[in-house]
This record gives structure tokens, sequence and C-alpha cells, in this order.
């Protein structure tokens, strides 16, 4: 080359710029696509959820049936991790899964959008199948998550209309080119095409629309739903009158009116824990109610919520409820004030026959919980419960009906929204959480936990109260004791026993010097076995071993 050959100009488009200049926006733009259009099939997907029930929402199946389909671990690690909270964490998660996958979508779809469509058409499969295979699912299930696809579908190719223009094209309001669908066919025709130019304030509006598209269809789903939301009807109901109220409670039997930061005796509806499968809490209506028996019984019969109220046998007793997902030291554990029939005796005038060694209860939403035949016949305190703390069962905790046999994990025991008790044999059925590979009959296990000092929470040096709480249901605490770092155990006093099915609160007065102790506390039951210290994770029987805990005094 001479000096005074030049090298050749860089190629460059109509107006000027370097083809490869748009990849990266157009890119990041495409990606763009795939997430608003993820936003719409989502939002439509409520909306159709709306009409056919907030079950059947994409987000809403395929929760359920991670929950069913991962493994026990990975449940526990949620539990232990999120608490109450795990379901919420369960949905954010689905949410950002979904987002990284609406992201691929649109990437994808800006050299394919047969690839993008196969995506978007895969994901509402995936909602389709997750809501019909649900133990309470049907065919109906699959339209949100259908529709919801198809929308998302037309929304994509919508958005990539202004990524795939030819270059130098721009659209001339009130045009033939002005047609939307002309200018799909035009866009999906060039899917391929080399040097292809955009138009970002297309782009703008089109992202526009699809947001708020997905905002008004999203939101009007929502407000759909609450049309299936049972609050007012469970207002409407007036608990009756027990004809066996609870004993009256010893004086001073709540310690917690004297001792800041010890667990009250009674738990409040709205703190009183919360640990199920059902990402959507069931709704049912009182007046639509029923409790059917069927399986090893003389006369099986159906119970309205009407049939129940008006027994002459209604109770009301206090009762301790552990989740068998409690660690130990956790906070999975409660008591109410319940209010119900007795189990026993509605078992008995039916027939309940002696070869039947378990019941198989059913949830409303398909979950079922096998329960001990004895225990429910033999525990005086067994019941199906529609009232707590002298209100109707919140629709959290099972509303209208839910069972509870006091001295059993829930999870063998309290079945929520219960709609069918099923009289059989442990060899003829496995429970939902028996199937995966928990203990069949779950005793609750002798527990106590410290819930004041906290721990690591400076507090002033000097006599201090360390106190907290004990259970040991069916069979009631008769014993506490504290050690302080290595020294001897002392016994704590006992609040009065409100219940053998009520946990005991204790208290310890200690004086404290500056500095920094390690607290355990272990409970003896009536019976007099002793708390263990061998510790044990909860799975597949319930957690074990002391609860200590670090404080610093000051």
């Amino acid at each position: 080359m001479t000096t005074t050959e030049q090298a050749p100009a860089p190629a460059t488009g109509p107006d000027g710029a370097h083809p490869a200049a748009g990849r990266g926006p157009r890119r990041l733009l495409a990606a763009l696509a795939g997430l608003l259009a993820a936003a719409v099939a989502l939002g439509v997907a409520e909306l159709v959820a709306g009409l056919v029930g907030p079950a059947s929402s994409p987000v809403v199946a395929v929760g359920d049936a991670v929950i069913t389909l991962v493994p026990e671990p990975v449940k526990q690690f949620a539990v232990s991790t999120f608490g109450e909270n795990d379901k919420v964490a369960l949905v954010v998660g689905t949410l950002a899964v979904v987002a990284v996958y609406a992201l691929l979508v649109g990437l994808v779809s800006l050299r394919s959008r047969a690839a993008g469509v196969a995506g978007i058409a895969l994901f509402g499969g995936v909602g389709a199948l997750a809501a019909m295979s649900r133990p309470s699912g049907s065919a109906l299930d699959a339209l949100p998550s259908v529709g919801g696809a198809l929308a998302g579908t037309a929304a994509l190719l919508l958005l990539l209309v202004p990524l795939t223009l030819p270059a130098g094209e721009r659209a001339v309001p009130g045009t033939a080119d002005d047609d939307v669908l002309e200018r799909l066919r035009g866009a999906l025709a060039m899917a391929d095409r080399k040097g292809a130019g955009m138009d970002r304030r297309r782009f703008v509006v089109a992202g526009g629309v699809a947001l708020g598209a997905a905002a008004v269809t999203g939101g009007g789903g929502r407000l759909l739903q609450r049309r299936f939301d049972v609050s007012t009807d469970r207002g409407g109901l007036v608990l009756p009158a027990p004809s066996s109220p609870a004993p009256a409670l010893p004086p001073g039997a709540d310690l917690a009116e004297r001792v800041a930061g010890l667990t009250p005796l009674f738990t409040a509806n709205r703190d009183f824990y919360r640990v199920d499968t059902a990402i959507t809490v069931p709704q049912i209506r009182p007046a639509a109610y029923r409790l059917t028996l069927s399986g090893m019984f003389d006369a099986p019969r159906s119970y309205t919520l009407a049939d129940l109220f008006d027994r002459d046998d209604v109770v009301e007793r206090d009762v301790t409820l552990t989740c068998v997902s409690n660690e130990v030291g956790g906070g999975l554990a409660g008591t109410a004030r319940w209010t119900g029939v007795p189990l026993g005796a509605l078992l008995r005038e039916n027939g309940v026959s002696a070869d039947s060694d378990q019941l198989v209860c059913r949830s409303s939403d398909g979950m079922t919980i096998g329960t001990p035949t004895r225990a429910a016949l033999d525990v005086g305190n067994a019941m199906l419960a529609f009232g707590m703390n002298g209100e109707p069962l919140p629709v959290e905790h099972g509303f209208p009906v839910r069972m509870l046999v006091p001295g059993l994990y829930g999870y063998v025991s309290a079945c929520k929204w219960l709609t069918s008790i099923e009289a059989t044999t442990f060899d003829a059925f496995d429970a939902y959480w028996v199937e995966r590979d928990w203990a069949a009959q779950g005793p609750v296990k002798v527990a106590s936990r410290i819930d004041t000092p906290a721990p690591l929470r400076p507090f002033p040096a000097g006599r201090r109260p360390i106190a907290g709480v004990a259970w040991a249901q069916g069979r009631g605490i008769a014993r506490v004791e504290v050690r302080v770092d290595d020294g001897a155990w002392q016994e704590a006093e006992l609040a009065p026993q409100a219940g053998v099915d009520v946990w005991r609160q204790w208290v310890l007065p200690h004086d404290f010097a500056p500095g920094s102790y390690q607290l355990t506390v272990r409970a003896t039951a009536a019976d007099g076995e002793v708390q263990t210290e061998q510790r044990a994770r909860p799975f597949p029987d319930g957690a074990s071993g002391l609860h200590s805990t670090r404080v610093i005094a000051r």
C-alpha cells in the first residue's frame, strides 16, 4: 500500500451507523421484551384465576408442586431459615426464576421467534401440569396457565416488532406500515435478517402498553379472587356455647403478667404459628361445608357445620400445639382455647371398627394427615375444633373445622380445612408426610425453652429472672431445672398447672455479675421422663436436646 492509499472505510448502514453498533442495545431490549411478556402472561393468568380459583394461578400451582417434590432436607432448611415466611420466600424465589427465564426467552427470540414461542409454551405447560396434578386439581385449573401463555406469546412477538425493522426503516403514522398485523408479519419474515434496525421509541411505547396490561390484568385478577374470600362468612358466625367449658385457670397461672419477656400462657390468634403446605389458604363457605366419614365405620355419615354446632356435647379446652419442624428452643408451638366436639364420641357413634388403626384425614386442598385411631379415641381432649380463643377458627388456621389430638405433633394430628375422615390402617395407606419418610406416629417429646434473657442482648447486671416454657402434652410438666455455665442444676419455680395438655411457664431468679453466661434448661414430665440431652434434628420424628443460650450482663 502506498502512502496515497487509504484503508477501506468500515461498512455503515443507511443512517451512517455501523451494523454491530445496535447489537448490544437490541439484545438488552430483547431481554426486556421477554420480561415484559412474562409480566403480561402472569397478569392474564391471575385474571383467569380470578374466575377459576386462586389455587389455579401458575405461580401458586408451581409453588405447590415445588413443595411436594423437593427433598425433605430442603423443606427443613426453608422452615428453619424462613420460619412461617417460608411460603413467601418460595413465591419470591419462583418469581425470580421466572424473571431469569423470561430474560433468556427474550434473548433467544431475537434470533428465533419459534424458539421464543416454544419457551413461553413450555412455561405455560409447566404451570398447567402443576395445576392439574394437585390433589384437588382438574382440567379447568389449566386455563390460567394456558391463557397466560397465549397472552405472553402475543406480547413477546409485538414487543419484538420495533427491534426487527429493516435497517433505516421507521414507521410512518397513518400509513399501511402502521398496521400492527402487517408489522408483525414483516417482523416474523425478517427475524434473522442481518443489519436490521430498531425503533426505540416504538419499543418504549409498546413496553409501556405491555406493562400497563400486566398491571391491569394482574390487579383485576387479584380483585376477582377476593370473591372467593370467606372472611365475611366467618365474621357472621356465632359459636355455640360449650356444654363443657374449659376448667377455670388456677390463680397466678400466667407468670407472664409479672415476668417481662416470658411467653404468655395463651397465644393470640394473630401470633399463633402456622406451618402447612398451602400457598393459598383454602376458602370454604360455612353453608357449603361437609365433613364426610368413610371406610371402616358401621354407619358412616356426613356432617354440615350446623350439625356440629348443634350437638349437645360441644366442649372448650386449653391445648398447646407443637409442630414437628420446631427446632430445639424454637417458636413453632402455641396455646389456645379451642371449641369443638369430642373426636372420640363422634367416631364411636358412627361405629369405627376396632380393626382400624389409622384415620386418614383429608383437607379441602387434598392434603392427607394420618392419625392413630387409638389416640383419637382415647385422648380426652381430642376434638374437631371450630373455635379458637373465643372466635371461629381463623381461615389460615383451618376454618371452618380442623382436627387436633393433644400429645401428637401436628403433622399426624392437626389436619386443617378438614373435609373427610377415612377409617383405615397404616398398612393400607401412607399419608402425605409418611410418604416422605416422616415417622407414621409422632408423639410430642419433652421440651423446654428459655425466653428471657434474650440471647446476646446485653442487660444490666444484678438480679434478673431466667424464664421460659416447657411442655409434654398428655403428661404435663413436673419439674424444670436451669444450669448457669457448668454449675449445678437449679430447680425453677413452676406456674400453677393449667392442664396436662398445656405448656407450663417457669422462672428462676438469678444474680448476674457483669460477664457472659451460658444458660441451659431441661424439663421432667409428670411421668418421670427427663428431657434428653441427645441432640436430634426435627426429621423424622421431632427435634430433641437441651435448649442453651448465651446471655450478656453489663
